[in-house]
């Protein structure tokens, strides 16, 4: 009997241990909470990371606020009220929605008053969890309602409405842009007797919009506006920190690349990674000129996203591509779903065996000699050959913008390559062939002196190997 009493007795006294240790923590983190009086937290299926960095920067642009911001994208991020941007590293167990109690602490250690925190979990009870128990917002964005996560979310667009919502803060303040399923979030606002505020994004401006160094939407930039608002900070000041915030890491964005004899734009679309979102960027770059008409697409394909792979594939007669490039694996899971009419311009490059560097030569290799209005649009999913692609190419990446015309970045490649040309009178008398990967190399000085790209934002990337060539 004492036997099997004592051990009893004993896992009692461990389990009241346990729960007082979580009540302290409970009111410990509760304590923090307090100390920041304005706490946003950002949800929704796209954009969440470039919103978050949006609501920063107007808030920050107010003097009499102190921001701290987090983000969970393509690279998450702590964004400290100065603007410094510290790297989030995770151990072995990766992403856990429990950081965020780390991540309050942080915020108070850094002496803010606001916090701006992008939504990490997917499955709907650690949404939740992450409004409820962690940051317990006051205000609440829900950016959009896409086809991501169906095995979480899903298995319909309506079922990711609702799994959305289950973020909503009770008694609080909802901003979205969504607009097929709005009238699932009043639904579900209403419930939660939320306040849901839809915004226009025409009342967004295209003159303002072209004041952003980088790439992003109306839809992003009308949320943050109204974020702004409830926040008391006004629209000609809030713009004015938006515009000067720092783009997430995986931001869309379209280099200017020089190799083997080839110059092209190549477009990072990876972080749109599911067809409706895709289509919109697209349409964006081909509506304010970023790229051209001739476009080639590169989908990469991973193993534990079949049915994505296959929806890339679909959409693309709706691009219509010079050049259909297949990478990762299985690739078939994205070429069965590409209409036979237009299989004769795939390229099916089966990237399980290839690095990202070989990956880029057999892709520019198919490009046109010469040609310079050719934009190499990747799409899909970025981990994997995707990574490794990207990498390969930023090594022969000569320029990179968000805003200048797709016409104007073709034209200052063929003017410095002419006038790297002339530079060099002894390489042209001898007849030696110019190489234009050593050639076509911006430095400080060539962008003084050409004027290159006066509409963009110029990511000068080889200046050192320009420096020494020079005599």
């Amino acid at each position: 009997m004492t036997s099997v009493t004592a051990p009893l007795w004993l896992l009692g006294v461990c389990i009241a241990g346990l729960l007082t240790h979580l009540l302290v923590e409970r009111a410990r983190h509760r304590r923090q909470l307090s100390r920041l009086p304005t706490r946003i937290v950002v949800n929704g299926i796209r954009g969440k990371s470039s919103v978050t960095r949006l609501i920063a920067g107007a808030l920050r642009a107010d003097d009499r606020r102190t921001v701290f911001a987090k983000t969970t994208g393509t690279a998450a991020r702590l964004i400290y009220p100065q603007g410094r941007e510290v790297p989030i590293r995770r151990g072995r167990g990766g992403v856990n929605v429990i950081e965020q109690i780390g991540v309050v602490r942080r915020a108070v250690h850094a002496g803010a008053d606001t916090l701006v925190v992008e939504c990490m979990a997917v499955l709907p009870e650690l949404q939740q969890v992450n409004q409820e128990l962690l940051i317990e917002g006051d205000v609440v964005v829900i950016s959009n309602v896409r086809e991501d996560h169906l095995e979480e979310m899903g298995p319909t667009l309506d079922d990711v409405a609702r799994s959305l919502s289950r973020s909503m803060p009770h008694r609080g303040t909802v901003v979205t842009a969504e607009r097929e399923r709005l009238h699932i979030l009043r639904e579900e606002a209403d419930r939660r007797q939320c306040n849901l505020i839809a915004v226009d994004p025409e009342t967004v401006t295209d003159a303002e919009m072209r004041r952003f160094r980088w790439i992003t939407f109306k839809e992003n930039v009308a949320i943050a506006l109204a974020v702004a608002e409830l926040c008391g900070v006004d629209r000609r000041t809030a713009l004015k920190g938006m515009w000067q915030a720092a783009p997430d890491p995986g931001v869309l964005r379209v280099d200017a690349c020089a190799h083997n004899g080839r110059r092209f734009a190549a477009v990072n679309l990876f972080a749109a990674n599911d067809p409706a979102s895709t289509l919109m960027n697209i349409n964006l770059l081909r509506e304010r000129g970023l790229v051209g008409e001739r476009v080639a697409v590169v989908i990469n394909c991973r193993p534990d996203r079949i049915e994505r792979n296959g929806q890339m594939g679909g959409i693309i007669p709706e691009i219509k591509p010079t050049k259909v490039f297949l990478i990762g694996a299985p690739t078939r899971s994205a070429l069965h779903l590409i209409p036979e009419e237009w299989r004769d311009r795939v390229v099916d490059l089966d990237g399980e065996h290839r690095t990202g560097v070989e990956l880029r030569d057999a892709i520019v290799e198919q490009l046109g000699a010469g040609e310079t209005g050719t934009s190499l649009l990747m799409i899909g999913n970025i981990h994997g050959r995707g990574e490794e692609l990207l990498e390969a190419l930023h090594s022969v990446t000569v320029a990179a913008t968000a805003a200048a015309p797709f016409a104007e970045l073709s034209q200052t490649l063929e003017r410095i390559y002419k006038l790297d040309t002339a530079r060099k009178p002894d390489t042209a008398e001898s007849g030696a062939q110019v190489d234009l990967d050593a050639t076509v190399v911006l430095s400080r000085e060539d962008l003084t002196a050409t004027t290159v790209l006066n509409s963009a934002r110029i990511a000068v990337l080889h200046g050192d190997r320009r420096r020494a060539a020079r005599p």
